[in-house]
């Protein structure tokens, strides 16, 4: 079955950078849209950025946009996140998600149509 497996979470200083890995398995990786998606403590889970099937298109939350880059390599099934400029805000818990053949240029990701999730790796942005 489908597999995604994130990595590279940790604490930084405001003002680092992090770079966030999922590795996906079990599933056709060049046939489905990837994203992120982050949730603190008390809050719902929220859309970070997706990325097309192909990696061409892609799109952020306003609250990250400049900040981070979202990228996949279709070769090595593998979707990234780099993140710099952090802000304490920014603290959550990071998870990867797959939706399969999702036009992010005319859907909105968004937690009721993500097909899988990965397990979620912490982001800790301290002041």
């Amino acid at each position: 079955q489908a597999q995604l497996v994130e990595s590279g979470g940790g604490l930084v200083q405001a003002g680092g950078s992090l770079r966030l890995s999922c590795a996906a398995s079990g599933l056709t990786f060049s046939r489905y849209a990837m994203g992120w998606f982050r949730q603190a403590p008390g809050k719902e889970r929220e859309f970070v950025a997706a990325i097309s099937w192909s990696g061409g298109a892609t799109k952020f939350a306003d609250s990250v946009k400049g900040r981070f880059t979202i990228s996949k390599d279709n070769a090595k099934n593998t979707l990234y996140l780099q993140m710099d400029s952090l802000k304490p805000e920014d603290t959550a818990n990071y998870y990867c998600a797959a939706a399969y053949k999702l036009s992010i240029q005319t859907v909105t990701m968004s937690p009721s149509i993500v097909n899988y999730w990965g397990q979620g790796t912490q982001v800790t942005v301290s002041s």
